[in-house]
């Protein structure tokens, strides 16, 4: 068994698709509107074949993401070696991102950073 994908809901799905793709190498299918409910979606595609669906709808609502709640904490990347962590970190700080953390060792020995999107979801970057 394996998961299929991952789902988030978005404010700006446009933006977050280019983030996705900009920063992750993300290949993106057909947009899916469901003119009922007002649902869009995109389903990201990434090279090790994870996915994540991308999702907007007229009666979505905010959550506050600054704290520790329940639920979806954060989405991790591994790029493949600490050099690559500390490159696209540095990329996501200069073009605006705020660095949560990082790029360090943690206590349980990861080498990673934690970049907040323009949602403030939490993205985390690791080797």
């Amino acid at each position: 068994m394996r998961i299929h994908h991952v789902a988030m809901f978005v404010s700006d799905l446009e933006r977050t698709k280019e983030f996705f793709i900009k920063y992750f190498n993300a290949t993106c299918g057909d947009m899916y509107h469901n003119k009922m409910t007002g649902l869009r979606t995109y389903m990201l595609m990434f090279s090790d074949g994870a996915k994540l669906e991308i999702m907007n709808r007229p009666d979505a609502h905010s959550v506050d993401k600054a704290g520790f709640g329940l639920g979806y904490s954060h989405i991790s990347f591994s790029v493949g070696s600490k050099e690559k962590v500390d490159e696209l970190t540095g990329l996501m700080q200069s073009d605006g991102y705020k660095v949560m953390s990082g790029p360090r060792v943690t206590g349980d020995g990861f080498y990673e950073s934690c970049v907040l999107d323009h949602e403030c979801n939490h993205i985390e970057i690791t080797v």
